[in-house]
């Protein structure tokens, strides 16, 4: 008797969000089995596929598992793809029926539970379309509604919230009514010594034409950001281009209507005193970099802040940077240095990036050095580490590594080692956290008895000196519950079980067997897995591997990474 021959169902799932609650991925997946199960079989149930998206909007179909199922249909023969709702896959109509095509033509059937459809019946395909239709229009009338609201919002100049621009501070204002909701407002408040800074940005720039050179300017003369960190050309670039600085005058007012704005003021508001605020200005997306969307779908108003710079000047700023876009800034970048994004300077933290030179090894190589961008960009004011060889330094590290995995005895001490000054922090760690735990118990006790007592006596004199004595064991249980929370986030941070450090041996011993044959990305890619970061301050190289700061730090692998060819001699 001739076996029937199983067909291969996948099963996708997608949730948006990370939470066990609802229609989670687990929930979907099992729903998907037995459907699976009830109308084909419990053994093509069994073996069907599965791939997961969690965290992942379906407004797109730029997720890692929807898209290596996509690559598998080439190449697996799959009899259909079930979902339990037809929003997991896109609300996009576009996507949804270009995907359908693609399915179609691999002759791979489509189905959706919560709606009963199945593209293997003309009906079910039909239905499948209008009901993709309906999932499309009600995201593009949320979207609409969020651009509504953002056109009454508009109106009041009101900061919307996230992270203020340098030079302001978020304040309550008067609450607003929007789309019949009473919403709390805020407005900026001008920062004066923010504020100056922000006027010398301007004034370097429009002096030196130039975000190399006030860039260079603000490192040497040490300002920082909001939050105390170097200034970065990135930044600068975003306060040159906010128009939330732009005074509110006649240029402010033509230049914004010339550029077709969404405008929400009228001329007579652009008084020459208060800012602009504009709503809509970039584009978001989940994983990918920031986009600046165009200007015709700003939406616009003049602000309650007090502006900073003219609109004249604010106006010409922005021909400048279109003038310079063709030159602007690019990290030197190098196709063979292999500590790109490792490497970081013992003087000053920041990284060092690879700089070619015209010249070539005895071996036809490239030669080429690391230096530290501080310095780069003060042009050594602010500092003068010097320069490594980067073709040495590359070669000697990966030479360390592999004699890390050749002499296996070491190495297995060396990580015995690190195992017990870790075990022994824990130890520490957990001693505490016994501790802390009875604590809270006995306090939390404590309390629960003085409420059995407040019941029986809140009318006697006793009644508010219990309640005052409950509001202090409060204080201290919260207290111990803090104590209690970062203990066990330490302990659980220090937990290295013996499975991981046979991992780590592992993981040396494949690198020193394969990293001789690969080519440069291939070693860039490996040295990733070993080794955390490279910091060097001049003369030596300390080399971490692994792990986060205070987990495992090895020692460095050589005292020092010294000189076969001076690795500290400046190359420029």
């Amino acid at each position: 008797m001739k076996t029937k021959e199983l067909k291969q169902y996948v099963i996708y799932s997608r949730k948006s969000k990370f939470t066990g609650k609802g229609e989670s991925i687990g929930n979907q997946v099992e729903m998907c089995r037995q459907y699976i199960a009830a109308h084909f079989s419990v053994e093509e149930a069994e073996a069907a596929l599965v791939y997961e998206d969690e965290g992942f909007s379906g407004g797109n179909l730029e997720r890692p598992q929807f898209k290596k199922m996509m690559q598998d249909s080439h190449k697996k023969k799959f009899a259909a793809i079930v979902v339990y709702r037809l929003d997991r896959i896109s609300r996009n109509i576009g996507d949804f029926a270009k995907l359908i095509e693609d399915l179609g033509d691999r002759k791979i059937d489509f189905v959706s539970i919560r709606e009963q459809f199945d593209t293997s019946s003309p009906m079910g395909r039909a239905m499948m379309y209008i009901a993709s239709v309906f999932s499309q229009l009600e995201r593009e009338t949320i979207a609409e509604r969020i651009r509504d609201n953002m056109h009454e919002l508009s109106k009041t100049g009101r900061w919307l919230g996230g992270t203020t621009p340098t030079g302001y501070a978020s304040e309550g204002a008067a609450n607003v009514t929007v789309d019949g909701k009473v919403k709390k407002a805020f407005h900026l408040k001008a920062i004066p010594e923010e504020i100056q800074l922000v006027k010398l940005i301007y004034e370097k720039f429009l002096e030196t034409g130039s975000l190399t050179k006030v860039d260079q300017f603000l490192l040497e003369k040490q300002y920082t950001t909001k939050r105390g960190k170097q200034f970065t050309r990135f930044a600068i670039k975003g306060i040159l281009t906010n128009p939330v600085y732009m005074i509110a005058d006649q240029a402010a007012y033509d230049y914004l209507v010339e550029n077709q704005v969404d405008l929400f003021s009228e001329l007579s508001d652009f008084d020459g005193t208060h800012g602009i605020m504009a709503y809509n200005r970039t584009l978001q997306r989940p994983g990918k970099a920031q986009q600046m969307k165009p200007m015709e779908e700003w939406i616009v108003s003049v602000g309650k802040h007090p502006g900073v710079i003219p609109g004249e000047d604010w106006v010409r700023v922005q021909s400048m940077l279109e003038v310079n876009r063709s030159k602007s800034y690019r990290h030197p970048r190098s196709n063979v240095a292999l500590l790109s994004g490792l490497l970081v300077c013992g003087k000053c933290g920041n990284y060092m990036r690879p700089k070619l030179t015209s010249r070539t090894t005895a071996d036809g190589e490239l030669i080429y050095t690391y230096m530290c961008s501080t310095k780069e960009r003060s042009q050594r004011k602010c500092c003068d580490v010097k320069n490594a060889n980067g073709n040495t330094l590359d070669a000697k590290i990966i030479s360390e590594i592999k004699k890390l995995g050749e002499d296996k005895e070491f190495f297995a001490q060396f990580l015995s080692q690190t195992k017990k000054a870790i075990s022994g922090n824990r130890d520490g760690y957990d001693s505490e956290l016994a501790s802390v735990k009875a604590q809270l118990a006995e306090k939390e006790n404590s309390i629960k008895n003085l409420v059995a007592s407040l019941a029986q006596g809140s009318d006697t004199v006793a009644g508010p000196h219990i309640m005052e004595q409950i509001e202090e064991l409060h204080s201290t249980v919260e207290a111990l519950k803090q104590r209690l929370a970062e203990l066990e986030e330490l302990t659980t941070k220090h937990r290295l079980a013996n499975q991981e450090f046979e991992f780590f041996q592992q993981m040396i011993g494949s690198f020193s067997a394969n990293i001789d044959d690969c080519t440069v990305e291939e070693k860039r890619r490996l040295l990733r897995t070993i080794v955390r970061k490279v910091v060097w301050d001049g003369e030596n190289a300390l080399v971490y591997l692994f792990a986060a700061d205070g987990d495992l730090d090895f020692a460095e692998i050589d005292d020092s990474i010294e000189n076969e060819v001076p690795l500290g001699k400046d190359s420029e």
